[in-house]
């Protein structure tokens, strides 16, 4: 049996994965807003059930124990997203912490029912590929939009920021997953962008926002 703490752990140590090369127990720790002493016993104890390699002073890596372990917490959350955003439809902003909550019941049954129900989908309200009963991820060719180039239409299909906030903002502007943002002008003291959206709304995109939008060419 893998304890909440240790499923929050190892979804963090995914996460970090997924970033960077190599992982600290300081990492760890200003990732969960976790003081040290409390990482450092926890990370003892995950690598004692295999799920982490970790040597002191050395990088910590996730075992493929650890991988599957990780990916599956994702596989119930990204369900759980799912399920609230579009069966009980929450806004994308406040699925996240509600999933929070859901993701830790320990029922293959029940994720594998919420699963079936909509249909095996492949990505998350946020755009979040979501990994199947095996572990396997969906690939899609996606990257932020301040990678973008001038006069060119890009298709959003997802948020690297689930911020409460910065969703809230996108649907003030209403902008979801599949619209459409064309690059009209990158300014190059800040690479703030003039975008136009969906073929008619023309605004101002800071740098932060765009390199947290994910897209691919239209």
């Amino acid at each position: 049996m893998v304890s909440l703490t240790e499923e929050n752990y190892l979804k963090a140590l995914y996460r970090l994965a997924q970033e960077n090369k190599e992982i600290s127990v300081t990492d760890i720790a200003k990732s969960l807003g976790i003081k040290m002493p409390t990482v450092n016993s926890m990370v003892k104890k995950l690598a004692e059930k295999k799920f982490i390699k970790y040597e002191k002073y050395k990088a910590i890596q996730l075992t493929e124990k650890g991988r599957r372990q990780a990916l599956y917490i994702l596989r119930k959350h990204r369900l759980t997203e799912l399920f609230l955003s579009e069966v009980m439809g929450l806004g994308w902003e406040e699925v996240h912490d509600i999933a929070e909550q859901i993701e830790h019941i320990q029922s293959d049954r029940f994720f594998d029912r919420i699963d079936e129900m909509l249909g095996h989908p492949q990505f998350d309200p946020h755009g979040e590929p979501i990994p199947d009963a095996n572990g396997k991820l969906p690939v899609y060719p996606s990257f932020p939009l301040s990678e973008g180039q001038v006069n060119t239409a890009y298709k959003l299909t997802g948020v690297a920021n689930h911020d409460a906030s910065f969703l809230q903002f996108l649907d003030s502007i209403a902008l979801t997953l599949g619209s459409s943002i064309e690059i009209k002008e990158i300014q190059g003291f800040d690479k703030s962008m003039s975008v136009k959206l969906n073929n008619k709304t023309k605004t101002i995109f800071s740098f932060t926002v765009c390199r947290n939008l994910m897209v691919v060419r239209a």
